[in-house]
């Protein structure tokens, strides 16, 4: 990897050979660029639905942060995120002529436009294409769209054609209502409002129109000037949806083809402009003997200076500078060069900053107890904050009221729905559709910032709970969790350690789908999309009434107890039996937690664990081959965590024919598993494991060619932090039974990235106590109040091809970099507790 990051230095040198002008120039990424300006097109694409997070079509990166995107034709004004999205049919890239043509198609219109981007000097041409005419319904609807952050331009001025004005920074322009009849088709037949039977949807009236427009004058760093024949539109899509863009629009001509529409964008390139070096390093901080390395971010325009230095706040307030070392050039990783700044030597515990140049950070602390809190923010807070089925309180906030009072309905059959979910032809259970599955509404964790139950994120839940309990066993008690009331109270003993309550809590839930269902769900989620992107009170989502179709849309019974609003939580009930090893496993591994606690839940848990096993194996075994290859890694878990629970030698031996099988097949992957064994086991056990965590080691190595932070960057849609903190996990435990082989290293290059030595800022990923700078905003359930639940992790940051890495600090809406899941969070209170368990 590393001799293809060097190569790709070389395609660097080459591309910046086309770029050295003011001009914009394709490089050999394929995108325009000009230094502080690069013009995306295409390289990230649409995919609709739940996966249009904003991140495709054309593409502004504007001094180092991409501040437009989603040029496109769409069909209207402000699209949402489960609006159409045209599918990408072509992409040609023609370097000669400094342009990229891309043919764009609406399936469900038989609609087909070409967008060509050409470079001409400072600015791109953008240009629409059309074959045939616009489809009659799409006229007055279809239009090119390029939608900027509002976060980078509230408060900033703009001129249209001339005249002043100011983007603002709430959402407060004029609507007007259309009737239904002239909505255009949104993805699958999904609709994104709640006309509460008007027979109308909401749509903004723009800000400001004209044919010339300014963005920002204002401010040269975020400076665009469009202009147009074709009228230009400005609107602001917070009005339909608090995670929407400004967007300038202009419609696409009736009965007419060829070139029907053409502006030029002109970004501003400041002179000269290069990119303020990105300190990374710890917030929370550093331990007198620990390493102590800083990853310093470069522009490739940059030069290094080859010194940094470390500066001491003494008691008094004075500033000393305590030691001046080399810095080490790593080299080229995608856009940005990297040097490294060892300063191991500082041990003396007091308040430093680090000094690059003119470039100071802000201060952290060296001390013994650094790390002693990084946990208790996300168990004091964010987890109890996520209990479904709970009225949560904190001082004089309630976070949210009882939810979903009503229950859960059985989803009906053949039930496509909008968070990635499907009822199969049956409903496999005894239950008809829409009829009400006794008992669900109990227990369970919100999986993220909306409030389903992810019955798989839940069986991560527990199952990371009972690894710290049974691990580490924290006796930390801030929370009053009382079930019979369902109340729960953030920072109030209750005399329990609170880790042993949130595994019953998501052991009540669990075990009600086991129980009543008869096997596990894929999900206890919204029925209708208008709730799913609900933000605020969780208990207002719905009306806490069951659904009667027999009464009037939202009217209610004459005894209260129902209504004719179709708003209950449903049950999506087709059978997994790769989900119910999953639960199987994580049913004995809490019997054991449970034990001495609630022994009837305990009892209760390791029954459902023996028969899910049992019925999960048979499902599989009459399966697909691919199934019946899968069966061998699904069930070897759950035979070890039914071992440790019974004791009994079937299970054992049952896992010791599975777990070397295993590791051969991919010893990464399953060195987690054969570790935790190694407390049940005997010493030849270890010592036959010693050769694969050897093997292990020689994958801990190889992230430092990889990248300069050491670390397994993640480059999908999702950032990469859960596989971060599961490397960190696995190392630590490595080191626990392995010291010989495994260092602690490796668990401080992960605490060092969560805390702020990563990419793109040096903010800390983690909204917890002891960091000096965390994150400011995240994709909590509070997203709208640009605000965090503490403790929260962010997924971190997020790739967009082909060469950038993002984190908004400023924008919480893309979840893919800033939603904390409860999975994810447990995750990480593992990690906590492991590597405070490695330091001592």
């Amino acid at each position: 990897m590393r001799k293809a990051l060097l190569a790709f230095h070389v395609l660097w040198i080459t591309a910046c050979s086309h770029v050295s002008g003011p001009n914009l120039r394709l490089n050999e990424l394929e995108y325009f660029e000009t230094q502080g300006v690069n013009v995306l097109v295409y390289s990230n694409q649409f995919t609709g639905g739940f996966n249009d997070e904003k991140n495709s079509g054309i593409e502004l990166i504007h001094h180092g942060v991409r501040t437009a995107q989603g040029g496109a034709i769409r069909l209207s004004n402000t699209p949402e995120q489960w609006d159409l999205v045209p599918t990408t049919t072509s992409r040609k890239v023609n370097a000669e002529d400094n342009l990229i043509e891309v043919g764009l198609r609406y399936e469900d219109y038989d609609f087909d436009s070409r967008v060509v981007v050409t470079g001409k000097g400072k600015a791109v041409e953008i240009s629409v294409y059309l074959d045939k005419p616009l489809p009659h319904e799409l006229e007055g609807d279809a239009g090119l769209n390029l939608e900027f952050l509002p976060s980078q331009y509230w408060g900033k001025a703009y001129l249209m054609d001339g005249h002043p004005d100011r983007f603002p920074r709430y959402a407060v322009s004029n609507t007007v209502c259309r009737p239904n009849a002239e909505k255009v088709k949104q993805f699958k037949g999904y609709k994104t409002y709640d006309d509460r039977g008007t027979g109308q949807f909401v749509e903004p009236l723009p800000l400001s129109s004209g044919h010339t427009m300014i963005l920002a004058p204002d401010t040269p760093e975020r400076m665009v000037k469009i202009t147009s024949d074709s009228c230009l539109y400005l609107y602001d899509g917070r009005m339909l949806a608090q995670n929407g863009w400004f967007v300038v629009r202009s419609i696409l001509p009736a009965g007419k083809t060829g070139k029907v529409l053409t502006w030029t964008v002109e970004p501003n390139a400041v002179e000269g402009w290069i990119r303020k070096p990105n300190i990374g390093f710890s917030q929370v901080g550093y331990l007198p003997s620990q390493p102590k390395e800083a990853v310093i971010e470069l522009d490739k325009n940059d030069k290094v200076i080859p010194q940094a230095s470390i500066w001491q706040v003494k008691a008094d307030g004075t500033e000393a500078e305590v030691f001046k070392g080399k810095t080490a050039v790593w080299g080229p990783y995608y856009k940005y060069n990297y040097i490294k700044f060892d300063f191991s030597e500082v041990q003396e515990p007091g308040i430093y900053y680090i000094q690059y140049g003119n470039e100071k950070t802000n201060n952290f602390t060296i001390s013994p107890n650094v790390y002693d809190h990084i946990t208790d923010a996300t168990t004091d807070v964010w987890i109890p904050i996520h209990m479904n089925h709970m009225t949560v309180n904190e001082g004089y906030r309630v976070w949210h009221g009882e939810p979903f009072k009503e229950g859960y309905l059985q989803a009906p059959p053949h039930t496509d729905h909008f968070d990635m979910h499907w009822q199969g032809a049956t409903t496999d259970t005894r239950y008809k559709a829409l009829e009400l599955i006794p008992g669900l509404n109990v227990g369970g964790y919100f999986d993220a910032g909306d409030f389903d139950i992810e019955t798989g994120a839940n069986i991560n839940v527990v199952q990371n709970l009972v690894r710290t309990w049974e691990l580490f066993k924290p006796l930390r008690d801030e929370t009053f969790v009382s079930e019979q009331q369902r109340y729960v109270d953030l920072h109030r003993p209750d005399s329990i350690p609170d880790i042993i309550q949130y595994i019953e809590h998501g052991v009540l839930n669990l075990l009600a789908q086991a129980e009543n269902i008869g096997h596990m769900s894929q999900t206890l989620s919204n029925s209708v999309l208008d709730n799913y992107h609900h933000l605020g009170d969780a208990a207002s989502i719905t009306d806490g009434l069951h659904y009667d179709p027999r009464l009037a849309p939202y009217e209610k019974s004459a005894d209260g107890k129902s209504s004719g609003t179709p708003d209950d939580m449903w049950a999506f009930t087709s059978r997994n039996p790769r989900m119910d090893f999953r639960a199987a496993t994580m049913f004995a591994a809490a019997s054991r937690a449970l034990k001495g606690y609630n022994d009837d839940l305990s009892e209760r848990t390791l029954k459902q664990s023996k028969r899910l096993l049992k019925e999960a194996t048979e499902l599989m075994s009459e399966g697909s081959q691919k199934d019946k290859r899968q069966n061998v890694g699904g069930d070897m878990a759950t035979n070890l965590q039914l071992y440790a629970s019974t004791g009994e030698k079937q299970y054992l031996d049952n896992f010791t024919q599975g777990i070397w099988m295993a590791l051969e097949h991919n010893s990464n992957r399953n060195i987690m598993t054969a570790l935790e064994a190694i407390p049940y086991m005997d010493a030849s056990y270890k010592e036959k494991l010693r050769p694969y965590v050897k093997k292990y080691k020689e994958y801990l190595d190889s992230q430092d060619e990889e990248n300069p932070y050491g670390v397994p960057i993640g480059r999908g849609n999702w950032a990469g932090n859960r596989g971060i903190v599961d490397f960190g996990i696995s190392a630590c435990f490595a080191n626990k039974y392995f010291p010989d082989i495994i260092d602690n290293s490796y668990a401080f290059k992960v605490a060092n990235w969560l805390y702020g030595c990563h990419p793109y800022h040096n903010y800390s990923f983690v909204a917890t106590v002891g960091a000096t700078r965390p994150k400011a905003v995240f994709y909590d359930n509070n997203r709208a109040d640009f605000s965090f639940i503490p403790g929260n992790m962010a997924p971190g940051v997020l790739f967009r091809q082909p060469d950038h890495f993002e984190n908004y600090d400023d924008w919480p809406f893309l979840w893919g970099q800033n939603e904390g899941t409860i999975a994810d969070n447990t995750s990480y209170v593992i990690f906590g507790h492991a590597f405070k368990d490695l330091l001592h």
